[in-house]
């Protein structure tokens, strides 16, 4: 483990991920969200989009894509 810095709020902590385990739980829901508003809605045209429809971060749904924790195609 190393120290590092939460990317998602900014705290301090020792781990091998790269959120704390608050931000943890909060990733699991947001992902969740995404999948589910993707589901129900389809693909949305942009980030931005997908943004607004389920109140996450743009920066947020950029690290997810960038992270593959999250498959989102333009």
């Amino acid at each position: 483990m190393e120290f590092k810095k939460c990317c998602r709020c900014g705290v301090f902590f020792a781990s091998s991920n790269s959120v704390c385990s608050h931000c943890q739980a909060k990733d699991e829901q947001d992902l969740y969200k995404l999948n589910t508003f993707m589901n129900e809605n389809g693909i949305p045209v942009s980030v931005s989009n997908l943004s607004a429809g389920t109140g996450i971060s743009e920066k947020n749904i950029n690290r997810f894509i960038e992270n593959k924790s999250f498959d989102f195609e333009v």
